[in-house]
């Protein structure tokens, strides 16, 4: 494994307080794609809001290949997956698919030391635009992990040993000549005895497994393309409701049935539905490329929604808004942070921030975590910001460097992937390593 030395025994000291720390509190998972409720919420007590001068020193580290899988934390393991590129131009361009050779692979870890514990692999050509590796974060739920390949190998495993439990080739099985253009990358979601997976195909758009066996439970709707957005569930209406957002319209689905409660017709730009709509109190928010975004009032008696607004408010890319009191915050396509009324869609303030070198720029990203007043921002540079947001403006506590961009887009270098937080820890991942950092505040790093 590689570690952190040092010649000096303070830093021995230091990493291992960071150890523990992160050893300490394992019920506080990060078991699948933006935390155990999906909402980007961290609830973790005890952790900083500035970083020291020469930055955060890391747990440990432990190389992988590349992949926009970002990791998953479940009690004392870490999964992540990755691509092991052997032939082909993998060279980015987003209307032309690349045909590669290449080993899809799952990872994990142990949490507190890095040490590996198991990793499955198999080959898997890529015919697909931005061929750099998986996009779904694993998900855990018990004793399996469900990991879902760029090409649609969607496999259970064990998480004691990765032994393979069942495993469905998604293209093959439902009669698909192709990926979408950019992969197959929306997480999949388990509720009950059920494994829910956008798929693809005429009628299996969405599909419910049984997450034991991997046999249909249902298939439902019918699109051009699946698209990119994991399958969502909210309760609204009484009613436990499935949401499945594909290139043409955002659909209610009966969770146990696959069938449909209601349908608001969506444009997203390029096909583009990524981002999982968000349910804040009566509201509906799910938004788009190019003023495709669309709040909706759900209704309090059925499975219903009427339209509030069209084209308003936070238009990002791939990377999700949190809202909090009536308020939306996000960042946009070019990488400005935003802050709109929910409500009314009305921008309140804007910040260039987590922009590229402080300038807009086509698809820019970054990725938001909200721990109580504070929040934990990691821009495409690598770079994770500690900030307070709300109605009256942005307050950037600290900022320092966590992994080195090392995926080239548009002439620039950036890391797109989702990092994890866990117990006191984050973890965070490019294209060449994933580490573990403490955000223990130091009085309570050995607790």
């Amino acid at each position: 494994m590689k570690r952190l030395r040092s010649a000096r025994g303070l830093g021995l000291i230091v990493a291992g307080i960071c150890i523990h720390a992160c050893a300490g509190l394992l019920a506080d998972d990060w078991n699948q794609w933006l935390g155990p409720d999906r909402n980007g919420t961290w609830s973790q007590s005890g952790v900083i809001d500035s970083f020291p001068a020469e930055g955060l020193t890391p747990v440990w580290r432990q190389p992988i290949a590349a992949g926009f899988s970002g990791p998953a934390v479940a009690g004392d393991r870490v999964f992540v997956a990755d691509y092991v590129h052997k032939e082909g131009d993998a060279t980015f361009n987003a209307s032309v698919r690349s045909k590669l050779k290449g080993t899809e692979r799952v990872h994990c870890f142990n949490r507190e030391t890095g040490e590996p514990i198991w990793q499955k692999s198999y080959e898997r050509p890529y015919n697909i635009s931005y061929a750099l590796g998986p996009r779904a974060t694993p998900t855990v739920d018990d004793d399996k992990v469900f990991v879902l390949g760029a090409e649609g190998d969607l496999r259970c495993h064990k998480v004691v040993d990765g032994e393979v439990v069942w495993e469905l080739d998604l293209k093959k099985e439902y009669h698909l000549e192709e990926a979408p253009m950019w992969g197959y990358a929306a997480h999949p979601l388990v509720h009950g005895d059920h494994l829910y997976c956008m798929v693809g195909g005429k009628g299996s758009i969405a599909v419910a497994f049984n997450k034991n066996t991997g046999k249909e439970i249902w298939r439902s709707l019918s699109s051009k393309d699946a698209g990119y957005c994991p399958p969502t569930l909210i309760n609204a209406g009484g009613t436990d409701q499935l949401l499945i957002f594909h290139p043409t319209a955002l659909v209610s689905l009966d969770p146990k049935t696959g069938k449909q409660y209601w349908s608001v017709k969506m444009s997203p730009a390029y096909g583009q539905s990524i981002i999982a709509p968000i349910k804040h109190g009566d509201y509906l928010l799910a938004t788009a490329l190019q003023g495709g975004s669309v709040l909706l009032k759900l209704d309090s008696e059925k499975p219903a929604v009427t339209e509030v607004w069209r084209g308003n408010g936070v238009s990002p890319d791939h990377n999700p808004p949190i809202l909090v009191d009536n308020h939306i915050y996000g960042i946009d396509v070019k990488g400005r942070l935003r802050c709109c009324e929910l409500v009314s869609g009305k921008r309140v303030w804007e910040s260039l921030a987590t922009c590229h070198n402080g300038r807009p720029a086509g698809s820019t990203t970054g990725f938001m975590v909200r721990n109580g007043d504070r929040w934990y921002i990691v821009t495409e540079q690598g770079k994770l910001i500690v900030a307070k947001m709300s109605p009256a403006g942005f307050e950037e506590l600290g900022r320092t460097q966590l992994v080195e961009p090392t995926t080239n887009v548009r002439g620039r270098n950036v890391v797109w992937s989702h990092p994890a937080f866990a117990g006191k820890c984050m973890f965070a991942r490019n294209d060449k390593e994933i580490v573990c950092y403490s955000l223990a505040i130091e009085k309570d790093a050995g607790k």
